[in-house]
Parts: structure tokens; C-alpha cells; sequence
């Protein structure tokens, strides 16, 4: 009873609420024609399975794209800028689908060869929500091939932004490479120093391998040392030269002081010292730092206005509709902009009614209407029908890419005032006057285990950051 009432009431390609004539076919019933179709095109080729990898886990097709949407994609400079790869035989291309949502959405994606026999290959990055694909364009243009994912519901996003996008490196390459040295030297000093912590270095002396053992630990730390941990060094230094106290101040005294340590106690002969925990701080630091790019990368977006521009307009040359670059419009042509398009650049309304959305620019949702001769900014949403406007800006000059660039500077200068790195210095100054006031403290009560509590806290104290 309970699968019934649900099917009575729900679209059965994306679950939205049923109108109260709802489109019947083949004994399913669907909000509107979009998801019909696109069902019937599933079905069609046999992709039905599609529904079963998630509930309703089709996308709502109620608002329908127009037919020439994609008609920039046949311009030859964009389609070059485009694409990644290109020969005789196949052509790969890499879209934006911010519409996927769940294992169905793969599952389709990834089967899209079945949709047209043009498709050689398509494989998706969930994280990313993108969407690689190998095509050839004998059988499939990559205006076709949008089209394809706009019908079954995975519009590609392409923005100003994706022909001069550049790809980036997940990973500081020279970081990694310090960590490699880290972790290699790491686990032969720990190798080395095993006999020392199971009590077993008396064996080794008798065999003279004990002063043998210390200064290959020695010799091991020495490219952690003057390698791996050289960033820690700069970033104190720097930091101490502008006179502001960041993390990696402790972090590098506490690399100094136990590789000094350890190297008197080696050279002396008196201890086996703790180049294991030097090279383990920086290790794990380093670890750290990897880590913390990735996560910041993952969650960052490109801060540009080019991301969130399109990628193309329609132009009036000679009184007919061009799909043209916007980096080649300019002060005085005539463009159309269609309901739900972004305003690229600055210009008079000349023709129909506009509503514009400003919330991307003000914050305020409610749409403006705005009269023939009266001014419409960039980054306004169209939210009517279709409308003429004369330029009277180029993009790069227009009021939103100003204020967005001026938002951006204020940004960048207002860098050290930010919360993490307020933290930052007041922790740090916090871990030096509690290292100096132990060091004190057992400087009356027992001299001998001064430099062991200072290089404790030295080394502790910067594993607790909560910024590092």
C-alpha cells in the first residue's frame, strides 16, 4: 500500500510532488513532458537500470532549455579552447555537471556510449562532479554532445572561466618531495634505534655496533635536516623579520634544539640523542601540510568573475543572432540576452522587458524591473522573457568585475587579521613563555633536566596547534 500511494503522489524519474493532471506513461506518472522524455529516451536504449542505483534519482525537466543554447559550441576558436585532446579518430573533453548527486547519476553517465554510438568512452570524477569524455567527432559534435547531456538532464556548466582554465597541480611537487626524504631517512633512524628501545644496546656495544649505529642516525638526519625541514626555517625567519609569530617559529627551535642535542650527545658519546623525534616532527608536519593543501583545495573555487560569466552571447550582427566570445564583445554591440542569462557587461536596455535577479551582486533576490533607455549592471540574472542591450561597457570594465576585483584586494591585505593566524601568535607566545618558565623552574629544582623539559615542550607544543 505504502509503494502505491508513494508512486500516486511522486514523479517516478525525479520524485518532485505531482501536478493534479499528471503525465501518464507506460503506467508511470511524471510531473511534466521533460521528465517523460527523458525517461522514454532511458528506455529506449535500455537504461532503465538507471532507477534502480537510487530512488527517484532523476533531475526535474520542467524548465526547458532553448533549442540554440549550445550553438557557441560550434564556434571554432571556443571548440579549440575547449577541448583537451583532439586527432582524426577521437576528441576528449572535459564538462561540469553540477546536477550529479548519487550512484545513479554515475551509473548513466558512464554508460552514456549507449545514448550514441559517437561516445567511445566517459568516465566521471564524483568529487569534482565532472565528466570526461572521449568522443569521436565524425559521429557526435560537441554542440550534439551537450545537447545529449542536457536532454537526460546534466546540463554542462561552461563559464568564461574554462577557456583559460589551466590545470591544477593537486600537490606542492617540491613538498612532496621533502616528505619522500622525510619519511625514507625517518624509518631507517627508527630501524636504526630499535636495539635502544628494547633495552638491547648493551648487545650491540659488545660488538662495537652501538657508535656505529648513532652516527648513521647522524648521517640520516642530516638531509631532513637541511632539506626537508627548510621551510619551517623560512617561514620563522620571515615571519620573525616582520615581526609577527607564527606556527612554524616553535616548530623550527624545536627542530634546532633536538638536532643540536643530538649532536652533542652523539659526538660526545654520551647518549644516542633524539634524531628520531626530529625527523618525526618534521614528518608528520610535513604530512600535515599535504594534507591541509588538499582540503583546501577540494573545498576552494576559482575567485574569479569568469567563473560564474558564460561562456558565450548571442550578438546582432546585421540583425541576426551570432553566438559570440564574450572576451571579443566590446563598448556598442547589441546583444540578446535570454530569460535566466547572466548580463555580461554594462549596458542600456533597448528592447523588451527586464527583470533582473541582483542577488549575486547585492544580495537582494527580488527581481528589478528596469524600462527601456535604464542602465542594467553586469552580473544581473534575466529572469524574463528575451531582451536587447546596447554595451556600454567592455567586460573586464564593468561594475562587477570591479567590485569584485576591489573585494579581492581587500581581501589580500586584510590576510594577518584573519582568525587563524590571530591564534597563530598568540599561541605561540603562550608556548615560548610556558617553555621559559619550565626551564626556569627546573633550573632551580634540578639543572640536569632543564634541556629535557624545554625540548619537550618544544616538541609537544607544536603537535597541538590547532592551525598546523
Amino acid at each position: 500500500m505504502e509503494t502505491s500511494t508513494q508512486i500516486a503522489v511522486q514523479c517516478f524519474h525525479c520524485g518532485e510532488e505531482l501536478p493534479p493532471q499528471p503525465i501518464v506513461y507506460d503506467e508511470k506518472p511524471f510531473c511534466c513532458a521533460g521528465c517523460k522524455t527523458v525517461y522514454q529516451v532511458l528506455n529506449q536504449h535500455g537504461l532503465c537500470e538507471y532507477y534502480d542505483h537510487a530512488s527517484k534519482p532523476g533531475i526535474n525537466q520542467r524548465v526547458q532549455v532553448r533549442h540554440d543554447k549550445f550553438a557557441f559550441l560550434e564556434n571554432a576558436d571556443i571548440r579549440q579552447r575547449l577541448v583537451q585532446f583532439s586527432d582524426e579518430n577521437q576528441t576528449q573533453v572535459t564538462f561540469y555537471l553540477p546536477q550529479m548527486h548519487c550512484s545513479s547519476c554515475l551509473w548513466l553517465l558512464e554508460h552514456l556510449y549507449k545514448l550514441n554510438e559517437g561516445v567511445l568512452n566517459s568516465r566521471v570524477d564524483f568529487p569534482k562532479k565532472e565528466l570526461t569524455i572521449l568522443f569521436n567527432e565524425k559521429s557526435v559534435t560537441l554542440r550534439q554532445l551537450a545537447e545529449l547531456l542536457t536532454s537526460i538532464g546534466y546540463e554542462p556548466h561552461i563559464s568564461l572561466n574554462d577557456l583559460d582554465k589551466k590545470p591544477r597541480n593537486l600537490f606542492n611537487r617540491s613538498r612532496l618531495y621533502r616528505l619522500g626524504v622525510a619519511g625514507f631517512c625517518f624509518s631507517n633512524i627508527m630501524l636504526l634505534s630499535f636495539p635502544e628501545y628494547v633495552g638491547l644496546d648493551g648487545v650491540t656495544a659488545d660488538y662495537d655496533l652501538t657508535p656505529v649505529f648513532r652516527w648513521l642516525n647522524l648521517l640520516l638526519s642530516l638531509p631532513v635536516f637541511f632539506y626537508s625541514a627548510r621551510e619551517f626555517f623560512a617561514s620563522g625567519w620571515a615571519g620573525l623579520r616582520t615581526g609577527f609569530l607564527n606556527i612554524d617559529a616553535p616548530i623550527a627551535l624545536a627542530i634546532v634544539i633536538t638536532f643540536g642535542r643530538s649532536v652533542f650527545e652523539i659526538v660526545s658519546g654520551t647518549g644516542a640523542g633524539y634524531l628520531d623525534s626530529m625527523s618525526g616532527i618534521v614528518f608528520f608536519m610535513l604530512v600535515g601540510r599535504i594534507l591541509q593543501d588538499r582540503t583546501q583545495q577540494s573545498l576552494s573555487f576559482d575567485r574569479d568573475y569568469t567563473s560564474y560569466f558564460p561562456i558565450a552571447v548571442n550578438k546582432l550582427v546585421a540583425g541576426v543572432e551570432t553566438p559570440v566570445p564574450l572576451p571579443d564583445l566590446r563598448s556598442g554591440d547589441s546583444i540578446i540576452i535570454h530569460s535566466q542569462e547572466i548580463v555580461p557587461a554594462d549596458g542600456i536596455l533597448v528592447r523588451g522587458e527586464a527583470a533582473i535577479d541582483y542577488s549575486f551582486v547585492t544580495g537582494e533576490s527580488l527581481p528589478v524591473e528596469k524600462k527601456i533607455s535604464e542602465i542594467i549592471y553586469a552580473g544581473g540574472r534575466q529572469m524574463a522573457g528575451k531582451v536587447e542591450l546596447l554595451l556600454i561597457k567592455d567586460v573586464s570594465q564593468s561594475y562587477l568585475t570591479n567590485l569584485w576585483n576591489r573585494e579581492s584586494m581587500r581581501s589580500d591585505e586584510n590576510q594577518h587579521d584573519s582568525w587563524v593566524h590571530t591564534v597563530s601568535r598568540y599561541f605561540t607566545i603562550v608556548l615560548f613563555s610556558l617553555t621559559a618558565a619550565a626551564a626556569l623552574y627546573w633550573a632551580m629544582a634540578d639543572a640536569s633536566k632543564v634541556w629535557t623539559v624545554v625540548t619537550a615542550a618544544l616538541i609537544v607544543g607544536p603537535a597541538l596547534a590547532p592551525c598546523c
